[in-house]
């Protein structure tokens, strides 16, 4: 009866395949997370610099990190519950060893089997103790790559905090010296308004006070009947008298005007709406813009300097009266000078 009972107990007391499975579960389980650990190490060394992607990427970084502590809590857990499971198993091996041994002491026929079964389970026991062993090393590592991380974190959150900083201090420099910039150029702007009035008013002591001459806004507007002939972009000699007084004016400006404000006189050709047919001209446009430039070639034969002057043709597109009489034809058909920053 006492051996029957025994063998019972070796065919239900066989716990190897367990600790097998349990094993290969941390072993699987631990090559995952060096694998995880390993790739987060990569990732953190490929920080580059840049301000708003620097920002991103740390942001990025530090999600990536918290789900990769909490997984590595969650594989703490999930080890420190198989050891518990061990301790059990090592807890009820102790427990069949000593009801073993109780059972050696009691049957003196089957003393050899009995230590048989003791030496077994002895030596299972001492397995389980370095599988325990293993397992608290193990907990103990992923207790130090946790602590690691959270280091790392740590970092990554004292960096975005300076980053941050610097980046606002930045847009408060970009802000002040906008503002610096706009109260040069508004400076700049009135200085140039200030010399365009007095060449506007230079020029209109030097032209005289005559219909076909006049001031408009910015700009001063003298009749293309003046320089032109209908249809022509030739000079008439008249013009060209008016030009010789205009361009000594020019180049004194140029002499007065300080070399760090960027300005030019734009002299604009205009026409009326009424088509071209025929002629030298394809079009009104075509008309305006030689019209424009031969001013201009005549301003630089006189001295004044290229860079400071820029021809333009609107040909009709841009009247300054609208009706369809003689008088609104006339008054469209014109060159305009225009002092104004480059």
């Amino acid at each position: 009866m006492a051996l029957a009972r025994t063998r019972r107990g070796e065919s239900g007391m066989n716990y190897w395949p367990g600790f097998v499975d349990a094993l290969s579960t941390l072993i699987l389980s631990i090559i995952f997370i060096l694998t995880v650990f390993v790739v987060v190490q990569f990732y953190l060394q490929q920080e580059v610099a840049g301000k708003d992607t620097a920002l991103t990427r740390l942001n990025a970084q530090i999600a990536q990190l918290t789900e990769l502590l909490s997984m590595e809590k969650t594989g703490k857990a999930d080890l420190e519950d198989q050891l518990a499971q061990l301790r059990a198993s090592l807890a009820g091996a102790e427990s069949d060893r000593d009801k073993y041994k109780g059972i050696a002491e009691g049957a003196g026929a089957s003393t050899a089997a009995a230590q048989g079964k003791i030496g077994e389970l002895t030596g299972q026991l001492e397995g389980e103790k370095k599988i325990s062993s293993r397992a608290l090393a193990q907990v103990e590592i992923l207790n130090q790559q946790i602590a690691a991380l959270r280091r790392q974190l740590a970092a990554i959150e004292t960096a975005l905090d300076a980053a941050e900083q610097k980046d606002k201090e930045s847009q408060n420099k970009i802000a002040d010296l906008g503002q610096r910039l706009n109260l040069a150029l508004a400076h700049k702007v009135q200085e140039l308004s200030q010399y365009r009035s007095d060449f506007f008013g230079k020029l209109r002591q030097i032209l005289g006070n005559r219909p076909d001459v006049r001031i408009v806004g910015d700009r001063f507007v003298l009749q293309s009947e003046l320089f032109f002939d209908t249809g022509k972009a030739d000079l008439k000699p008249e013009a060209q008298a008016e030009l010789d007084k205009i361009a000594p004016l020019l180049t004194g400006l140029e002499q007065q005007i300080p070399t760090d404000i960027a300005w030019v006189l734009r002299v604009d050709g205009h026409t009326d709406v009424r088509p071209i047919s025929g002629g030298q001209f394809k079009s009104n446009w075509d008309l305006s813009a030689a019209r424009a430039i031969a001013v201009v070639q005549y301003l630089i034969g006189k001295g004044v300097a290229p860079q400071r002057l820029v021809a333009a043709g609107f040909g009709e597109f841009q009247p300054i009266d609208t009706g369809t009489t003689e008088d609104a034809y006339r008054r469209n058909r014109r060159i305009e000078f225009k002092l104004t920053e480059r």
